[in-house]
């Protein structure tokens, strides 16, 4: 029984080395993940729920810490965001080049800090919009990483 116990004690200690090596990276999330949690709301519409944002910045949470300013909801497929990596290449706000502007207006909704909000209570004003939205995109496959702006429809 010992002997049987040294053979496996070097195949427990590599298992060991192994999981502590990967384990912390299981808790982190890519930048693809955190898009999709900052900004992906598909098939979903607050409608006239003014509670929208309050509600969605604390369940996603964008409240924890500080209050997050401003953040922009997508109500479209992931599918049909994803394709705006393949669309119009534009500018980002920060000069970076991966940047693309989607062909068409998607359903959004604006969520802005109001003027009483103060952390830990953090308040929204819940604006829904259909505008362009801007994303810079990365990664194989290449997806998007970052919300960057959205804009109003040019005529």
């Amino acid at each position: 029984m010992a002997r049987k116990s040294l053979v496996l004690l070097p195949w427990l200690v590599l298992v060991l080395l192994v999981l502590g090596w990967v384990q912390p990276s299981l808790g982190q999330e890519s930048p693809a993940m955190r898009f999709q949690r900052q900004h992906m709301d598909s098939g979903s519409s607050p409608g006239n729920n003014s509670t929208y944002c309050n509600q969605m910045m604390m369940r996603r949470k964008m409240t924890q810490g500080r209050c997050k300013p401003m953040n922009t909801f997508v109500h479209e497929s992931l599918e049909d965001v994803k394709a705006v990596c393949f669309q119009k290449k534009i500018l980002c706000k920060n000069g970076k080049t991966n940047c693309y502007e989607s062909n068409s207006t998607m359903h959004i909704t604006e969520c802005r800090e109001t003027g009483s909000s103060k952390y830990p209570n953090c308040a929204y004003r819940t604006s829904q919009k259909e505008k362009h939205i801007i994303v810079a995109c990365d990664g194989n496959p290449y997806v998007p990483v970052h919300f960057d702006r959205s804009v109003e429809v040019s005529t």
